[in-house]
């Protein structure tokens, strides 16, 4: 198996459940300076702030006992909503002809979540993934560890 190496053009979104970084590498593998193309956020409260009532109760067996339900986590229902959304504009900016090559870092849970939703035309794309949570890092950290990552694989 080759290494991955970067390349001057190559796109690099990095993301968590709330965030999502639209990066494009203006210089090779051993000096890479990652330009900033895009920004998504989205407004996640915790779970607490998102429920409005308390978890429902379902009878037992038993004579007068009740068991308690889970409630939806939201929160996390949020970051696999946008997760689904990244897939997507990934999707589209792939057919539009925005990137050849796509290296993601993003955290495992919302790592997945792209995996089940890519299109071909990303996968296509695809040259590495990164799990790693990286998104309130600086730029030049970022740059930094996405090469680490890739040297080490």
């Amino acid at each position: 198996m080759t290494r991955t190496r970067l390349k001057d053009g190559d796109w690099i979104v990095v993301a968590d459940g709330e965030k999502a970084l639209f990066l494009r590498n203006l210089t090779d593998h051993e000096n890479p300076h990652f330009q900033v193309v895009r920004v998504k956020e989205q407004d996640n409260p915790p779970n607490r702030d998102q429920a409005t009532d308390r978890p429902g109760r379902m009878p037992d067996a038993g004579p007068g006992q009740r068991s308690a339900l889970d409630e939806a986590d939201f929160h996390r229902l949020a970051k696999e909503r946008f997760a689904e959304d990244l897939a997507e504009i990934l999707y589209k900016r792939a057919v539009a002809g925005a990137y050849d090559r796509l290296i993601v870092v993003a955290s495992p849970m919302v790592l997945g979540v792209l995996r089940e939703n890519w299109h071909d035309e990303v996968r296509k794309r695809l040259v590495a993934e990164i799990p790693k949570t990286l998104t309130n890092h600086p730029i030049d950290e970022i740059e930094r560890m996405v090469k680490e990552s890739l040297d080490e694989a």
